[in-house]
C-alpha cells in the first residue's frame, strides 16, 4: 500500500535503507538499478524485510546506455517541430534524450531490454517511466528555473515530429501535420503521437505478464494532463498498478491539486489498473494533508519521492503511525479503500482558498521587492482579459501601490493545473 521510488547505489548500505522502509511501513520499493545483476543483489536484501521490488526503468528516455545508443543509433531520436533532433540538440537538460517510438530498432531494443530485466529472480514486476515525449509544456513553477514561458506549445518542445511518424501519419490521415497552421490544434496528430506511446507500453505490458510479473507505470498526472503536456494518453496502458507523480508543488503548489487529479484518474484509469498517488515527500505536516487528499478521494495506495526526504524523527514517527493505521483500515474492508470524500473536481479558481492565498502573497512579494517598506496589498475585482486554449488571463490591480498584475490560470487536461502572475502596464 506505501511504496518509495529509489536509485540503487551498490555502494551504499541497502540493508540499513530497507530496515528503516520497513519501519516506515513501507511495502515496496520501485528501484533504479543501473544493471539486473544489482537487481540480484538488491532483492534479497528488500525481501528479508518484507519489501516488494519492482524494477524502476526508464523507457523513451535514455539512461544507463544513453552515451552507447547516441553513438550507435543517432537516427533513434526524438525529433521536434523545428526538425531538430535530440541525437544533436538539448530540450531543457542535457539528459533529455528521448527516442522516437516508431522506429522499429527502439522497439526491439525496447522489448530486449525489459525482457532481460523480468528474466531477473524474485523481481516482483516492471514499473516504466519517462514513457513518453518531451515536455511540450513544463509545469509553470519550473518556468523560472528554465527563464521561459509556456502559454502554449511552442515548436522548439514539440516533439514527436521524427520522418518515420510524419510518413506514417501520412499514410493514415492523408495530410502531413505540418502544413497546419497551428499543428498544436490538430486533436488527430496528437492522438497520433500519444498511440505511438501507448503501443511501447502494452508491449511492454506483454513481455511483463508473460513472465507472470506485475505491470506498472509513474505517468503524469492525469491520463488527460497527460496527453497535452507529454503525448501520454496512460488510461490505455495495460497496467495493473499505476502510481501518477501528482507532485502539486510543481503545478499549483496547493493540496486541492492532489485531489482533483485523483478524482480524475477514479473516472479515467483503466478498469482494470488499481490506482496510487505518486507524492513529492515533505519533511513537515503537509505530507500527511497530502497523503489524506489522495487515500480520501479513491487512491489505494501512496508512493512518495523519495523516502530518504523524511528526516525530521517526529514526522517519521507519525509517518509511521499514518501507514499502520491506514492498513488498518483498508483490511478491514476486506482489501479496500473506500472514498469517505464527496469532493468533486473544483475548475473555478475564486473558490479554491488556497490558490488564491498563493496568488496575493506573490503580488505581495512582486511589490515588496520595489518597496520593501509597501503595505499589505488591497487586490481589486479580477477581470478577464485574454483567453487562449487552456489559458484564462486575469487583471487585477493592488490599490496601495496602485500596480496591476496579470493572472495567467492554466487547465491542461480540463482542471486547474497551474498559475502564473506577471506584471502589468500601469494603463491596463
Amino acid at each position: 500500500m506505501f511504496w518509495t521510488w529509489l536509485d540503487y547505489n551498490p555502494t551504499t548500505n541497502f540493508d540499513s535503507i530497507c530496515r528503516e522502509m520497513n519501519y516506515l511501513g513501507i511495502d515496496g520499493v520501485m528501484l533504479n538499478a543501473a544493471s539486473p545483476d544489482e537487481y540480484r543483489v538488491a532483492i534479497p536484501i528488500a525481501k528479508k524485510y518484507g519489501i516488494q521490488v519492482i524494477a524502476w526503468l526508464w523507457t523513451m528516455n535514455l539512461e544507463h546506455d544513453r552515451d552507447k545508443i547516441l553513438k550507435e543509433h543517432p537516427d533513434w531520436f526524438s525529433v521536434n517541430r523545428n526538425g531538430k533532433s535530440l541525437a544533436d540538440t538539448t530540450a531543457y537538460v542535457g539528459y533529455y534524450k528521448f527516442l522516437s517510438p516508431v522506429v522499429p530498432g527502439v522497439k526491439e531494443y525496447i522489448k530486449q531490454k525489459i525482457q532481460s530485466y523480468c528474466e531477473v529472480e524474485g523481481l516482483d514486476g516492471i514499473s516504466i517511466d519517462y514513457n513518453r515525449y518531451v515536455d511540450v509544456v513544463l509545469p509553470t513553477t519550473l518556468w523560472p528555473k528554465y527563464n521561459i514561458v509556456q502559454d502554449r506549445e511552442y515548436p522548439a518542445w514539440d516533439y514527436g515530429y521524427h520522418p518515420i511518424a510524419i510518413e506514417k501519419f501520412k499514410k493514415q490521415y492523408g495530410y502531413d501535420p505540418r502544413t497546419q497552421k497551428d499543428p498544436s490544434k490538430d486533436l488527430k496528430w496528437r492522438q497520433f503521437r500519444c498511440d505511438q506511446i501507448t503501443d511501447i507500453a502494452n508491449m511492454i505490458a506483454e513481455v511483463v505478464h508473460s513472465h507472470g510479473k506485475t505491470m506498472a507505470a509513474s505517468p503524469f498526472p492525469t491520463p488527460k494532463m497527460a496527453s497535452r503536456m507529454v503525448r501520454q494518453d496512460w488510461g490505455k496502458w495495460k497496467l495493473d498498478v499505476v502510481f501518477p507523480m501528482v507532485y502539486s508543488n510543481f503545478y499549483t503548489e496547493d493540496p486541492s491539486f492532489i485531489k482533483d487529479c485523483t478524482l480524475e484518474n477514479v473516472r479515467d484509469k483503466a478498469a482494470n489498473t488499481t490506482l496510487y498517488c505518486g507524492l513529492m515527500a515533505k519533511n513537515n505536516d503537509e505530507m500527511f494533508v497530502d497523503m489524506d487528499e489522495a487515500l480520501n478521494n479513491g487512491a489505494q495506495g501512496i508512493s512518495i519521492f523519495t523516502i530518504h526526504s523524511l528526516q525530521d524523527p517526529k514526522i517519521k514517527e507519525r509517518f509511521r503511525a499514518y501507514t499502520t493505521a491506514a492498513k488498518s483500515k483498508k483490511e478491514k474492508n476486506n482489501g479496500t479503500l473506500p472514498r469517505i470524500s464527496t469532493n468533486k473536481v473544483e475548475n473555478d479558481p475564486f473558490k479554491k482558498a488556497g490558490i488564491m492565498k498563493l496568488i496575493t502573497q506573490k503580488i505581495q512579494d512582486m511589490v515588496k521587492a520595489e518597496n520593501p517598506a509597501a503595505n499589505p496589498v488591497v487586490l481589486s475585482k479580477y477581470k478577464q482579459v485574454d483567453a487562449y486554449d487552456v489559458t484564462k488571463k486575469y487583471l487585477v490591480k493592488d490599490k496601495v501601490s496602485n500596480k496591476n498584475f496579470y493572472v495567467t490560470f492554466f487547465f491542461y487536461g480540463d482542471i486547474l493545473s497551474g498559475w502564473n502572475v506577471d506584471p502589468a502596464p500601469s494603463n491596463s
